[in-house]
C-alpha cells in the first residue's frame, strides 16, 4: 500500500540536456536581439541600416545555430552516452 503512494518522478531529460537546451535558447534570443533596430523615427525617411551585415547575415545565422543546438539537446541520449564509456 505504501509503495503505491510513492511515485518516482522521472524527468524526460537529464541535467546535461537541460543545460544544452538553455544555451540553445540563449543563442536564439541573442540572434533575435541582433536583428532588432535599424528603424527610423520618421516614417517618411528611409534608413538603409536595416540592410547591414548584422541584420541580414549574422543574426539569422546565429538563430539557426541556436536551433541546431536546441535540436541536439533534444536528441541527445545521455543514457546511451554513459553506456558506451
Amino acid at each position: 500500500m505504501e509503495n503505491e503512494n510513492k511515485h518516482k518522478h522521472d524527468f524526460l531529460f537529464e541535467s546535461s540536456n537541460y543545460k544544452i537546451l538553455f544555451i540553445g535558447l540563449a543563442v536564439i534570443a541573442l540572434g533575435f536581439i541582433l536583428m532588432s533596430g535599424g528603424g527610423s523615427n520618421d516614417p517618411n525617411v528611409f534608413s538603409s541600416d536595416i540592410f547591414d551585415f548584422r541584420r541580414i547575415k549574422l543574426a539569422p545565422t546565429v538563430v539557426l545555430i541556436g536551433f541546431g543546438i536546441t535540436i541536439y539537446a533534444i536528441l541527445k541520449n545521455p543514457k546511451k552516452d554513459s553506456a558506451e564509456n
